[in-house]
């Protein structure tokens, strides 16, 4: 697929989407908010996609929001990239929660700095790696502004609310090692091995797993953090277990064990979907 401010290459089954802005430091614009969502849109409806890598062109990440319009940057009467009818919409929030909705796992490999929007938006994602060059920061206090993206529910769940509190009271921009302590990220690495570490966790699910369980597992983990219960848990499991343990993919999984060959799973994450997905309410912005 063809893009303005990203670059889209699937190959054996890994989707790279690069944020391809390097002469603004990939800073986030209305046009990069519209095309992750149709990226995310593309992956989702091509079962080829088994996992997504998402990465920054260039020595940066992404910078976070872009700041040529200066001192009204931030203000939606100023802006011309709104949803038509929706002008209280925060365009960050609009791509973490397409991240969420996504059906395949996401990797984010942060091989430089993730500032703002640039670490808000990938907290939907699955697994972050980062580079020895990386760094991070909730920068929005120190912007007279306030979180976004949908981070003010994100962040506290993955790395709990005393070290969210820390980042988003200071605003203070740190690297890759604090980002480590403070379970933001899951590993880091020299920059010239980010993207082979990515890649090699990628091709360890896209070989070994079947994409229906990919989809189903990262709705169940995800959506469960809300629950109130462990019930609630109880009720999709059950559900999801005797979908799966009667499919054509569970018997494979079995015979590929006893054959000590690699597994050839058949179940479409875009059209074999049990009756019982979704399982949640939608939930209208108002």
């Amino acid at each position: 697929m063809q893009f303005e401010t990203l670059d889209y290459q699937v190959q054996d089954g890994i989707l790279t989407l690069t944020l391809n802005r390097p002469e603004r430091m990939n800073a986030f614009n209305g046009p990069m908010r519209r095309e992750l969502i149709a990226a995310f849109d593309a992956a989702d409806a091509d079962d080829a996609v088994r996992v997504i890598i998402v990465t920054g062109a260039g020595r940066a990440f992404c910078a976070g929001a872009d700041l040529e319009k200066g001192g009204d940057t931030f203000n939606r009467h100023t802006r011309t990239d709104q949803p038509e009818g929706a002008d209280l919409r925060d365009g960050g929030g609009t791509v973490s929660l397409r991240i969420y909705e996504c059906t395949k796992p996401v990797i984010g490999a942060f091989n430089g700095a993730a500032v703002g929007v640039g670490v808000t938006m990938t907290l939907p994602m699955d697994i972050r790696l980062a580079s020895t060059n990386a760094k991070f920061g909730f920068v929005f206090a120190r912007r007279g502004i306030t979180m976004e993206a949908c981070s003010s529910w994100f962040l506290p769940r993955l790395v709990g609310p005393q070290q969210a509190l820390e980042w988003a009271y200071t605003g203070r921009v740190f690297g890759a090692e604090e980002a480590l302590k403070g379970g933001l990220i899951r590993s880091i690495h020299e920059p010239d091995e980010l993207m082979p570490a990515a890649y090699a966790l990628a091709r360890e699910i896209a070989d070994n797993t079947a994409p229906m369980s990919a989809l189903l597992n990262r709705q169940m983990i995800w959506r469960m953090l809300g629950a109130d219960h462990p019930m609630e848990a109880h009720k999709i499991d059950s559900r999801a277990i005797a979908f799966m343990g009667e499919s054509e993919d569970a018997k494979e999984g079995v015979r590929s064990f006893l054959e000590k060959r690699a597994p050839e799973f058949k179940l479409r994450p875009s059209q074999d979907r049990p009756d019982f997905y979704p399982w949640w309410a939608e939930r209208p912005f108002e």
